[in-house]
């Protein structure tokens, strides 16, 4: 999907996106919640996935950090931070 981002429109990269987090049968197991975390963070580098760059490897080791250290606020399970983690992947350039 990443690859492909700067020739969809904004409505097609939105659809891509959510049909990734909500239908792929590999995420099925992510509450409404969870799917809201991944959505938040690619929309958040949404411009960088856009213009073909992908999210860098810093801001997702963040984001994962972040994520890791407040995972019992958020109730995440650590197969729910491994997902994450995989769809975040899946930005990198």
């Amino acid at each position: 999907m990443a690859k492909n981002a700067g020739n969809l429109t904004d409505y097609q990269f939105e659809q891509k996106l959510h049909e990734l987090v909500r239908e792929n049968y590999h995420y099925r197991n992510l509450n409404s919640a969870n799917q809201k975390i991944i959505l938040n963070i690619v929309h958040k580098h949404k411009d960088y996935i856009r213009k073909g760059l992908g999210i860098p490897y810093s801001s997702r080791s963040h984001e994962i950090y972040v994520l890791s250290q407040n995972k019992i606020k958020l109730k995440l399970s650590d197969v729910d931070l491994k997902d994450i983690k995989e769809i975040l992947e899946a930005f990198r350039k």
